[in-house]
């Protein structure tokens, strides 16, 4: 039996390993684009630490096997303890200000600043992860040593150590996805399912027989699942409105199919659309198809904030697609929010296009978060043409969205990406926090294209090449909710991006926190009500101001 022991090198610390991973570790305590606790700061800097360690292990490795030149082996434990004392410094030195730039962000997100005790548990957390993973790391390497020394006895060498690196990653990528990653999804999808079955017995069914699962509903109220409750349940009374028109107005239509309604997206998209028949959904003067988050949560900021703008003269429909979260839907089954999306907008355009242009409403398409996404992936602009939509407003587009990808990339050189300006316009036009861009240079076209995007949204600002190079976005000018002292640093970057795309929902108005104050400011944009001036916009945002949050 061949027992092979495993090298002592294994457990030998690399000079160039440290450096990176000391470079690494400082960098990602620098301010990015969200403010991060303690525990997600530290478990970032651990992560990325050993990355950059491994990867500097694997430099020196191929330098070696180049045979390039190398320091006489009587330096060597020189070297290592000078560069151990300098990386060890280098560390503590920025410990010590992470929680300075860390406040950075606070500011600018008005958040109270962090107290001393940031950089020790920072520091704690990042090198137990870094310990961990530098253990793991070992283990695998021995075990590649293993296999290697009993294929390099039937194969030759070099052919050998191919085929253990082939063999061992798809060893360890076999676990993952067969055993801890499926098992995650399983887990999480039986979780989410319960929490959608979950029936708040402070919502109770509507009586009124003109609500979506009441009893005359051809929608089940206990099969609508609990966002689609909750959305039937905020819908605003005509006397909440009348608080900001003095004319008549309406109670909105809501309509929405939870997944349980019907067993495919064309039967929850045809249920949805009789259940608009029935209410009258297309005698009101705009109909709005919303393409819902992953759970199926409608945000009241977007849609409650459009029912007092238009007096209640609106009906929104919405189909629920999955009960996983954005990303978690996104990971597991993506094809589910898209044909979900393409069922519903199909089902409802065919219909409105049949009815008489003088006597049927305004048509408007609206989501969020990867109900944008599913939006943008779906919505058949070349094909409405003949017919078309009155337009969409989508809040923070995804970075893979189609036509946000479209817009940003395909802006005028002078525009900064973090607000971009298409064209001359007249069709897409994008806002933050400060409303839209004053470079307009013609009125809207037939199809109005609102994107309502935070420049501190990681979401929509991610790439997975900030990688290696520097995103537009931060170059001059820059947002003024991203800090100035965001850095971009290779490979360290991304990561930031990513954990900030983890911890996006903290503070209204930043990051994927989208809030009623700009819902107004974008539905303002597209639909243009009458009468509308910044006073009246004051006006509402006073009324959702003492509503308070949305959740």
């Amino acid at each position: 039996m061949i027992e092979p022991s495993a090298p002592p090198s294994r457990f030998r610390l690399s000079p160039v390993g440290l450096v990176l991973a000391t470079l690494f570790f400082c960098a990602s305590l620098t301010p990015s684009l969200a403010p991060r606790d303690p525990v997600m700061q530290g478990m970032l800097t651990g992560i990325v630490a050993l990355l950059g360690y491994e990867l500097g292990l694997l430099l020196q490795r191929l330098w070696r096997f180049t045979e390039l030149p190398r320091l006489p082996p009587s330096w060597g434990r020189l070297v290592l303890l000078v560069l151990l004392a300098v990386c060890a410094a280098s560390m503590a030195y920025c410990l010590a200000r992470a929680a300075d730039w860390q406040n950075v962000t606070r500011v600018i997100f008005g958040l109270e600043p962090i107290g001393t005790a940031h950089p020790a548990t920072v520091g704690s957390i990042a090198f137990a992860v870094i310990l961990g993973g530098w253990l793991a790391f070992r283990l695998l390497g021995i075990a590649f040593d293993r296999l290697a020394a009993v294929l390099k006895r039937v194969l030759p060498p070099r052919v050998g150590l191919v085929v253990t690196f082939v063999v061992v990653l798809w060893l360890v990528w076999a676990v993952a996805d067969g055993v801890l990653v499926r098992r995650a999804f399983e887990a999480a999808d039986a979780s989410f399912e319960a929490a959608d079955l979950f029936v708040e017995p402070n919502i109770a069914r509507p009586i009124d027989p003109m609500r979506t699962g009441s009893a005359e509903s051809l929608i089940d109220w206990d099969e609508m699942g609990r966002r689609g409750r909750e959305f039937i349940a905020r819908t605003p009374t005509a006397e909440e409105i009348a608080a900001f028109h003095d004319g008549e107005v309406l109670e909105p239509i809501r309509v929405y199919v939870g997944r349980r309604s019907a067993d495919t997206p064309e039967e929850r998209a045809q249920l949805a659309l009789d259940e608009l028949i029935r209410l009258g959904g297309f005698d009101r003067a705009a109909l709005v198809v919303v393409v819902p988050v992953g759970t199926g949560w409608m945000d009241p900021g977007g849609h409650e904030t459009l029912d007092f703008m238009l007096a209640g003269d609106v009906a929104t429909v919405a189909v629920q697609y999955s009960y996983l979260t954005s990303v978690l839907s996104l990971l597991a089954h993506p094809e589910y929010g898209v044909a979900q999306a393409r069922a519903l907008f199909d089902t409802i355009y065919a219909y409105w296009t049949q009815l008489p242009k003088d006597y049927r409403p305004v048509l408007y398409v609206h989501g969020l978060s990867q109900g944008t996404f599913n939006s943008q992936m779906t919505l058949p602009l070349l094909d409405m043409l003949g017919d078309p939509i009155a337009g969409a407003m989508w809040a923070g587009s995804p970075f893979i969205s189609p036509l946000w990808q479209r817009v940003r990339d395909g802006r005028r050189p002078e525009s900064p990406a973090w607000r971009p300006v298409y064209g001359n316009s007249s069709l897409a036009r994008v806002l933050n926090q400060q409303g839209a861009g004053s470079e307009i240079d013609a009125p809207w076209g037939p199809i109005r294209l609102v994107f309502l995007n935070y420049p501190s949204d990681a979401i929509v600002n991610f790439t997975f090449d900030s990688a290696f190079r520097r995103p537009d976005w931060m170059r001059e000018p820059r947002a003024p909710d991203v800090a100035p002292e965001f850095r971009w640093y290779p490979l360290v970057t991304m990561f930031q991006l990513a954990l900030d795309m983890v911890i996006s929902l903290q503070v209204p108005g930043f990051g994927h926190y989208y809030h009623a104050p700009d819902y107004i400011e974008a539905w303002a944009e597209l639909i243009e009500p009458e009468g509308w001036s910044p006073e009246r916009a004051a006006e509402l945002k006073a009324i959702f101001a003492e509503r308070g949050p949305a959740w």
